[in-house]
């Protein structure tokens, strides 16, 4: 047995067998018909009207036949054969005279032709015959005819082919199953990697898909005590959580066949082609129960139906998606499939699909907190060749809140090109926070053209958002402040904010303070405003209207809100409140916005002084971070413990943190998972950045 397996590696792979070698040889013999249906191998020499009629007068002409009345073949007598001159015409294929023809040439008018002849037989007293003959090419003409369809059903072959290519089937047969599961599949005699260890933090989820493995590996252990299966669980949360990761892993760790593929696998230009589909996706998962199907981005079909006004109850999505609720929840369905999607817009996806039967189970995949983060990096860490002995993960985890599995893969990638950029022998910190930068503030720009007022008046804005949020106590902490362009902004301050789970409504009106700190700065030292605060403005806006419309913190609108986490109102043309009540909210929007505004000015103006001498020094270094300001300002009395956030020192030149980045791990757990809505915690926009292209927009 030992030696069998060697000797089958060692056997020669046999070539496959291609199509086209059968399409190459058809066309050669295509080709030899037309060349040699109407003669052999061996053709009459050429000759021409002037030489012929030289043999003609020398009586070396036996006979002519005109051929097809513009075609004349020559045939010459006995003695002219054995003459020199002759000797260079050619045998050729017995004509069904029995006789061969020495030469042929074409020549022009007949009439003219026959003339010439007659008058040169008269002159010389010749015998010479003429004839007449027709010949014609069977297999030419019959090409030439069927030329034009084989032409055309080649073509269309052709596309069918590369629209359905990897539809299954050998490369023939893909025009045969454009109606076939493009999903992979995967089981016991695929190597998948990954597996439950690659997915760090997610514990919770990673529980419960777990219990679904465990089921169809061993389902004694659950139907002792009467428990059915679930029938279906689907992965909800942000872009980047690693919802796809944890469908990897189960392919890896479960023993039974898995089958993956996307919603838009479905979609096909063809009319029931995406229904076809989905009957053969659970007809081959039924075949091989029990087995797990892998639907990635399921709203690409599962949409709520009738939602779309361009499209009536027959269109083709509609029909792929009945026919998937059919499968997962109708006569005849089978208990051993068990059905796992993915999305990150379960608020758009059809109710019937949600409900219990179809998903039993909804798993929300959140933004990982800094516990899980540190995992992640972890995991990250481990492809890079060497990484330095000093590197603290634990320092990473916390400067990066609101970083999804994608994000910090992403820093470690770009950690590494830095390291490598530089010369390091080792990644190490600074190649983090540099990746860090990177990655949310964009390249920095130091060749830009700015002029010397712009320069002043980006200092003074970015001094203004370092001042104020120094002075407010719910502000987040400051890292750094920079007036390098970076990206499309001009200037940028760095801030770190607390991780919160629910926001009150000092903390975020000290957070719209601090985001306007930057325009009242140009106002008290210049006494003019500019076009550079685009970005703060299109933050308190969001925060603003978020207090009023969503959470309820107005207290002349009350404790209403106007927030459909259902995500029905994306399709209404009516608003949910009247048309006085839309004017107190935009009242009270620019009641709360101008009430921050003017807090701002009077706090820099209070510290007018100390505003200058920050400004002063950020022109002269570019950079600043919390030493300078602790050294203008000295210490912040409501700072955080250190065991809550991480102390900032000289060493960690740069460590921003983006808005956007955490943006959404600031929002209350009760809250849509539509990622734009809730953007009115105290930390949403961490980085201020001063647009340049604001005077554009």
């Amino acid at each position: 047995m030992a030696n069998k397996t060697p000797n089958k590696k060692l056997e020669p792979k046999k070539p496959k067998f291609s199509a086209y070698w059968i399409y190459a040889a058809i066309i050669v013999i295509f080709l030899g018909i037309n060349y040699f249906g109407g003669g052999g191998f061996n053709e009459p020499a050429k000759t021409n009207p002037a030489e012929f009629e030289t043999y003609l007068k020398n009586g070396d002409v036996d006979k002519v036949v005109i051929v097809n009345r513009n075609q004349a073949q020559v045939f010459l007598t006995e003695e002219a054969k054995a003459k020199d001159i002759h000797k260079k015409s050619k045998d050729g294929e017995l004509f069904a005279s029995g006789e061969t023809p020495a030469y042929t040439f074409e020549f022009g008018d007949l009439q003219n032709f026959e003339n010439k002849i007659q008058d040169i037989k008269s002159e010389y007293n010749l015998n010479t015959i003429v004839t007449y003959s027709t010949q014609s090419n069977v297999w030419g003409d019959i090409l030439l005819t069927l030329l034009p369809f084989i032409l055309i059903i080649g073509i269309w072959i052709f596309i069918m082919r590369k629209m359905s290519a990897g539809g299954g089937g050998g490369p023939g047969s893909q025009i045969f199953n454009i109606g076939k599961s493009k999903a992979k599949l995967f089981d016991e005699n695929t190597d998948v990697k990954t597996s439950f260890k690659d997915v760090a933090g997610l514990e919770g989820a990673k529980e419960e898909i777990q219990e679904i493995v465990d089921f169809l590996k061993t389902p004694e252990k659950y139907t002792a005590l009467g428990g059915q299966i679930p029938k279906g669980a689907l992965l909800v949360g942000p872009p980047g959580t690693g919802k796809t990761l944890l469908a990897k892993a189960v392919a890896g760790e479960a023993k039974v066949p898995f089958f993956s593929l996307s919603g838009s696998d479905f979609v096909e230009m063809f009319v029931g082609v995406g229904a076809s589909r989905v009957r053969d996706l659970f007809k081959q998962a039924k075949e091989k129960s029990p087995s797990i199907i892998f639907i990635d981005e399921i709203d690409a079909i599962g949409r709520a139906r009738g939602k779309s006004n361009m499209s009536g109850s027959n269109d083709e999505r509609e029909n792929t998606l009945n026919q998937l609720l059919t499968e997962m929840d109708g006569f005849g369905t089978n208990s051993n499939v068990i059905v796992l999607a993915a999305t990150n817009r379960a608020d758009v996806l059809d109710k019937a699909l949600m409900r219990a039967g179809r998903f039993d189970r909804q798993i929300f995949v959140d933004l990982p907190d800094v516990r899980e983060r540190r995992e992640i990096f972890e995991v990250h860490l481990r492809p890079l060749k060497k990484v330095a002995e000093e590197l603290d993960i634990e320092f990473l985890a916390k400067q990066t809140p609101g970083f999804s599995g994608a994000d910090i893969a992403n820093v470690c990638n770009e950690a590494a090109l830095i390291a490598a950029r530089n010369g390091h022998t080792a990644v190490g910190k600074q190649d983090f926070l540099d990746a860090v930068d990177r990655i949310v503030g964009g390249l920095e720009k130091k060749n830009k053209i700015v002029t010397p007022a712009e320069k002043k008046a980006i200092a003074f804005h970015e001094a203004g958002h370092a001042t104020a949020s120094w002075m407010l106590e719910h502000a987040a902490p400051l890292v750094k402040v920079t007036i390098v362009p970076r990206g499309q902004s001009l200037g940028a301050a760095w801030y770190l904010p607390e991780e919160r789970l629910i926001v009150h409504p000092e903390q975020m009106l000290d957070e719209m303070c601090a985001a306007l700190g930057g325009r009242a700065a140009e106002k008290v030292i210049f006494n003019k405003i500019s076009t550079g605060a685009l970005s703060d403005l299109e933050k308190v806006t969001k925060q603003a209207r978020a207090m009023v419309t969503i959470y309820g913190l107005n207290e002349k609108l009350g404790n209403l809100t106007f927030y459909d986490s259902s995500g029905q109102n994306e399709y209404n043309f009516t608003k949910p409140y009247s048309e006085k009540t839309a004017e107190l909210i935009d009242k009270e929007i620019s009641n709360l916005i101008e009430s921050q505004y003017k807090r701002a000015i009077d706090l820099l103006e209070v510290n007018k002084d100390k505003l200058t001498q920050l400004a002063d020094i950020l022109l002269e270094k570019e950079v600043i971070f919390k030493d300078d300001l602790q050294k203008i300002f000295g210490d912040r009395p409501f700072d955080k413990k250190e065991e809550d956030i991480p102390l900032i020192t000289k060493k960690i030149e740069k460590k921003p943190t983006s808005s956007v980045k955490t943006e959404d791990s600031e929002v209350n757990e009760d809250s849509s998972p539509k990622q734009e809505e809730p953007n009115t915690s105290g930390n949403i926009e961490d980085s201020e950045i001063t647009e340049d292209t604001s005077v554009n927009k």
